[in-house]
């Protein structure tokens, strides 16, 4: 897998994927997803698709995936300061 495919794909994983199929369709990973798979969790959780790019191509075992999976965690259980704020504040009200 493209280097700069798993860096950018750490912050953008919707975009990325896409500017990978549009401009280069050689370096978007191999896998054997099948093709209705790939467009609906490309459109709903991209980071899951990109977590079952990372183990097909190079394994769990890798720091890639490790480093995916926490921002997937993090991202979506609200990891973030500003979202413990908003709750906090929307719950005061």
């Amino acid at each position: 897998m493209d280097f700069y495919f798993l860096l950018f794909s750490l912050f953008f994983p919707r975009l990325v994927m896409l500017v990978y199929l549009v401009m280069f369709p050689a370096a978007f990973p191999a896998n054997s997803v099948p093709q209705w798979a790939d467009i609906l969790l490309g459109i709903f959780s991209p980071r899951i698709l990109i977590l079952i790019y990372i183990y097909q191509n190079m394994g769990y075992d890798n720091i890639w995936f490790a480093a995916h999976l926490i921002v997937m965690l993090l991202a979506y259980f609200g990891g973030g300061r500003e979202t413990r704020r908003r709750r906090r504040r929307s719950a005061a009200d």
